[in-house]
């Protein structure tokens, strides 16, 4: 049959991708880094575990955030089978703590050496799920890396006019992570740069029955990410916040945006976004505009569809042997 001569593993990389994510948190990382690990389009050269904020008395309470992110990435890349082939490295264990100052960790080494190659001409996406430490860093460190990748943010508060739901600050969580670093990427680098701020993200919106019925049934994997999105709903619970029907899988749209690009022309066809000259951050996370900003994607609508829809594809297939 003609559909045997398409193996969804047959797909050659189109891109390369290094994962920068803070999976000590959110378990949406550990969703959005099984299904890129699960996405032949794209070659992921390497995951970076980075920190959370200092000041999270919630997410963080370990010693190292970045040596929990590391375990967490680790057990993902055992589950997906890629153990041996796909490398985690740590980021830096806290924020840039004055501007223009690099951090050092392994993750910033890799970043400049992998945008340095010659020896590929795949394109290079570094999809940060958390904060920008390792790219400003990067950069920091060799400005050469501006025009050999793109970075795609999931950070940021809505843009003036954008809606804001009502006890909403500017203190993006991803933000606030690191400042600083934030400021670096919008305000002083020449970066490219795709953004998906939080009125965008909070659109991935997957509903809990889905998560039930769509990935806790799907082998080791799928029951290992619906535990870990189960305990958050729980442990929320326990002090009195009441989480609904849905939960928010913030970060994958770095999937949707990376690998899930059309055809011909490859490109993230099927989300919305709009180019803008790109703003000044302030240090309370606002927006100032700044006619002079090199042009940057703001994104401001998804495709849910594709994007869950391949994962629960994906991860069906996987657990039946034919990933």
């Amino acid at each position: 049959m003609i559909r045997e001569k398409w193996p969804i593993s047959a797909s050659a990389p189109r891109a390369r991708v290094i994962i920068d994510n803070d999976f000590s948190g959110d378990p949406d990382g550990l969703v959005q880094l099984a299904h890129h690990l699960l996405s032949p389009s794209v070659e992921i050269r390497a995951i970076v575990a980075s920190h959370l904020r200092s000041d999270d008395t919630h997410w963080n309470r370990f010693s190292s955030s970045v040596e929990v992110a590391e375990q967490r990435a680790m057990q993902v890349v055992s589950l997906c089978g890629k153990q041996g082939s796909v490398r985690v490295l740590r980021g830096a264990e806290g924020p840039m703590v004055q501007p223009g100052v690099p951090v050092e960790s392994p993750g910033v080494d890799f970043i400049v050496s992998e945008a340095l190659r010659d020896d590929t001409d795949l394109p290079l996406f570094v999809a940060c799920g958390g904060s920008l430490t390792q790219i400003a860093s990067a950069y920091l460190r060799d400005p050469r890396i501006a025009e050999r990748l793109t970075v795609i943010w999931i950070g940021g508060g809505e843009y003036p006019g954008d809606f804001v739901p009502a006890g909403v600050t500017s203190d993006e969580y991803n933000f606030a992570e690191d400042r600083l670093a934030a400021m670096e990427v919008f305000n002083r680098s020449s970066l490219r740069l795709w953004q998906v701020p939080r009125g965008a993200y909070r659109q991935a919106i997957m509903s809990r029955a889905e998560i039930l019925t769509r990935i806790a049934p799907h082998g080791a994997l799928g029951g290992y990410l619906a535990d870990a999105l189960t305990a958050t709903v729980v442990d929320f619970e326990r002090i009195a916040h009441l989480g609904g029907e849905t939960y928010v899988m913030g970060d994958s749209p770095l999937v949707l945006l990376t690998a899930l690009h059309t055809t011909f022309e490859p490109d993230a066809a099927s989300s919305k976004h709009r180019e803008v000259a790109c703003p000044n951050l302030e240090f309370d996370g606002s927006y100032q505009s700044n006619s002079n900003g090199r042009t940057i994607r703001v994104y401001e609508t998804l495709d849910n569809r594709l994007m869950f829809e391949d994962f629960f594809a994906k991860l069906e297939l996987f657990a039946a042997g034919r990933v």
